[in-house]
């Protein structure tokens, strides 16, 4: 038995954290309720992007009790690359979470690995 987090309860306690810090983020796309996976659009206000998506399994540590994610894609990226990428991940899983963040820094206030 899994102890991560529901998807909807971990979407709800993201945005209300980035509204904390300062950053304004939002849901694009509801997905599964239970586990659905989960992306992260982080706009830098700057005409570029960052986009986390679930860690692979091989990469996650097994003492995480969070979720962890990676930065997929090349560091600042254009926006019309990040949405087809989220387009071909909604079309593959319909259950999937689409969220986007505002923060100039960049921050996803996420648990990354490498």
């Amino acid at each position: 038995m899994s102890s991560r987090l529901r998807s909807d309860f971990w979407v709800s306690a993201y945005i209300r954290s980035c509204h904390l810090r300062g950053a304004y983020g939002v849901v694009r796309r509801r997905g599964a309720a239970e586990a659905g996976a989960i992306f992260i659009k982080i706009d830098r206000l700057d005409g570029t992007f960052d986009l986390y998506a679930p860690a692979p399994q091989s990469a996650i540590d097994d003492d995480a009790l969070d979720r962890q994610f990676v930065r997929v894609g090349p560091a600042r990226a254009d926006g019309a690359s990040i949405e087809q990428r989220l387009a071909r991940e909604a079309d593959f899983d319909p259950d999937v979470w689409i969220l986007e963040v505002e923060d100039k820094a960049g921050d996803p206030g996420l648990q990354t690995v490498a």
